[in-house]
């Protein structure tokens, strides 16, 4: 019998996706599932929905047990053959209310700080100790399990793992798979949705759309730059930032502009604060939506479990995709978040890439890309410079290290001085102290 098992469980609409994926998967449909999380409540709760859908829909009818807290979390790891990692470590109260409130303190703003900034620095910080622990478990318990980790800050936790444990790990983010649908879509070009041919490569959540033709071949860049550049002449739209990628770099980008407006050092300025309203950027967008996915949790959960009935249909989430392929030797093929091992031959060596992957029974093979257009490699080696300091940092507990993650931060260096820069981290391994080892 195939074991999966789900970490960060408690994840209930996540958990409803990608397992109820598993159960309409014939070759996954009578697996052992073992749900395993810290909140004994949401993993009831969870539990309860899973066994729901189960019983809805599927005949055959996998196995579901329950592993709540650090002491049983070997138990719920033994034999895996399949872990699925959607952990998030701190969550919304304390740790990402501090993630924007410190900073803010220093004039330094953020969107979503969940991937790359001061924000994305941190939550790795936290995020490793707990994979180093994981990783620990897996090693003793499960060795040839499949670790595929849907959890931010998606490159530096990715590298992390395959740098320094011997985890068969990948990367999995839905932006790939969403990316030029919704490009042609905002566009009014849907009649290509489901008929283009598209290559995209990078590193997570900054990761380009290199071509996008039609089924015979025709490049749909032109008409695609054409009716973004009229549309935001037109007035303020919600992916300012990935257009104005297009106009200046020549190519789209996968994550969305609320998340790109971060990553670099051209739309989120003190200096300049009418960049704010000319890109439309929201500022502090993460929490506010943290704020609205708990005040609506209750709702949610209360219909997802009051009703009998409850049904799902197969997600574009990864995850069942690649264990089915892994089961039953049909190829796919994946965007996922991989070791740099010569892909993208002008991106860092040590970098986690975002590449076409092909996936069957013999594991993931990742594919060869080849260089980016030199400004893209510029961008996406800004990101990994502190994607790269912060592995180091968390590996080594050096707070000079974090420091120069900090300062080699395209948005964080952009706003502060490198005095402020110091003293913001020390601010933040203050507050976080619980969340984090000592820091020397």
């Amino acid at each position: 019998m195939i074991k999966i098992t789900f970490m960060g469980a408690g994840s209930t609409v996540f958990v409803k996706n990608v397992l109820g994926d598993t159960l309409l998967t014939p070759e996954l449909c009578q697996s052992e599932i073992a749900l395993y999380d810290i909140d004994e409540e949401r993993l009831k709760e969870s539990r309860l929905l899973i066994e729901r859908l189960n019983e809805n829909l599927n005949q055959s009818r996998a196995v579901i047990r329950t592993y709540l807290g650090p002491k049983a979390r070997k138990d719920a790891l033994r034999d895996a053959d399949f872990v699925i990692n959607a952990i998030q470590v701190g969550g919304y109260d304390p740790c990402t209310i501090t993630d924007f409130e410190i900073p803010k303190k220093y004039g330094l703003r953020q969107t979503i700080g969940d991937t790359l900034g001061i924000g994305g620095i941190f939550r790795a910080l936290r995020t490793i100790p707990v994979l180093e622990d994981f990783a620990a478990d897996i090693e003793e318990v499960c060795p040839k399990a499949w670790f595929l980790n849907y959890t931010n800050p998606m490159a530096i936790l990715t590298g992390y793992l395959n740098q320094y444990t011997n985890v068969r790990t990948i990367g999995l983010c839905h932006s790939v798979q969403v990316c030029a649908p919704e490009l042609l879509r905002s566009l009014d070009m849907e009649e290509y949705v489901d008929h283009v041919e598209t290559t995209i490569a990078g590193i997570n959540h900054m990761a380009w759309l290199l071509s996008i033709r039609d089924l015979n071949g025709n490049d749909l860049y032109p008409e695609i730059k054409r009716r973004a550049f009229q549309k935001s002449e037109e007035g303020p739209h919600k992916d300012m930032v990935r257009y104005e990628y297009m106009r200046r770099l020549g190519y789209y980008c996968t994550e969305s502009s609320e998340h790109n407006a971060e990553y670099n050092m051209f739309f989120i300025k003190s200096r300049y604060p009418e960049l704010i309203e000319k890109y439309n950027i929201p500022l502090d967008e993460y929490p506010r939506r943290c704020i609205k996915q708990i005040s609506d949790w209750k709702k949610t959960r209360d219909d997802l479990l009051s009703d009998p009935h409850i049904t799902h249909e197969r997600s574009r989430e990864y995850a069942s995709h690649i264990m089915e392929a892994m089961v039953t030797g049909n190829p796919i093929k994946i965007g996922g978040n991989v070791m740099n091992t010569g892909l993208i031959p002008n991106l860092p060596a040590k970098a986690c890439v975002e590449v076409p992957c092909l996936v069957d029974r013999s594991g993931i093979t990742p594919c060869y890309v080849g260089e980016l257009p030199l400004q893209l490699a510029a961008m996406n080696t800004t990101n990994i410079n502190t994607q790269l300091l912060t592995i180091e940092a968390a590996r080594t507990r050096s707070r000079e290290t974090l420091y120069q993650a900090a300062m080699m931060d395209p948005h964080t260096a952009s706003e502060l001085s490198i005095d402020d820069i110091v003293s913001l981290c020390d601010d933040l391994l203050e507050a976080h102290k619980d969340w984090l080892p000592e820091y020397k």
